[in-house]
């Protein structure tokens, strides 16, 4: 109960079709068996939903919010109606990031349309909710930002834009930080290495045409622990 009567919002809550458990599921069920209660907000509202039922089932209060992170005012609205229902917000959750999905490719191949759409749900949807939180949390004299980066902000992967972006979150985050600190508000940035979740995997085995046993194999062999790559 280390969350108990914390107030969280979870941008990014549902999560892509396949196998296993997404990062932004998990943290909504992990928040819940905390003590928080939640606000589960992503632009696929029936995931979203699927999020909700889950963390009920764990006895915890969950909302299902619809909103897409590449236009502000429904995450303008999300933030207002956490604050509507319950009275404050402690915790904005940055769960969102697209690489290949969202057209990513080499320096050599990287189109505008696939930079702009990476760099629009990967940064400035994160800019746009930290922007309308902000407001409450100085208010408050208080309040948690954690943004989802990734390793791949300090290592080569190859691709452009998601490198890009995440390196961006982390200029936010450190920005953020330092200009808010005074008001007793922390924002700190995650980066999670390689992860087995679907989005990552249904995603590159659709785009790849690899087999999905043949790719968790793969990324588990690029991971210096044993056991290999991560679980949400």
């Amino acid at each position: 109960m280390r969350l108990k009567d914390k107030i969280a919002i979870i941008v990014g809550a549902g999560q892509s079709p396949g196998e296993g458990l997404g990062n932004g599921r998990a943290t909504a069920l992990r928040f819940v068996q905390e003590g928080a209660k939640v606000l589960a907000v992503d632009r696929d509202l029936a995931s979203a939903e699927e999020t909700a039922s889950l963390a009920g089932k764990e006895g915890g209060e969950c909302i299902a919010f619809e909103a897409d992170v590449t236009k502000e005012r429904t995450l303008a609205a999300a933030i207002k109606a956490a604050q509507d229902r319950w009275g404050k917000v402690d915790i904005l959750h940055n769960n969102v990031g697209v690489s290949i999905a969202g057209g990513d490719a080499s320096p050599l191949e990287i189109t505008e349309e696939a930079f702009d759409r990476v760099c629009a749900i990967n940064l400035r949807g994160t800019v746009m909710a930290c922007k309308h939180v902000l407001p409450l949390m100085r208010a408050q004299r208080s309040g948690v930002i954690i943004n989802i980066s990734s390793i791949a902000a300090v290592c080569s992967v190859g691709m452009l834009a998601y490198k890009t972006s995440k390196a961006g979150v982390n200029a936010l985050t450190h920005s953020l930080a330092l200009g808010n600190a005074r008001y007793g508000i922390r924002v700190n940035a995650i980066m999670p290495g390689l992860m087995n979740t679907p989005m990552a995997i249904e995603t590159i085995s659709q785009v790849r045409g690899v087999e999905r046993e043949q790719l968790v194999r793969e990324r588990d062999a690029q991971v210096p622990l044993a056991g290999g790559m991560g679980s949400a």
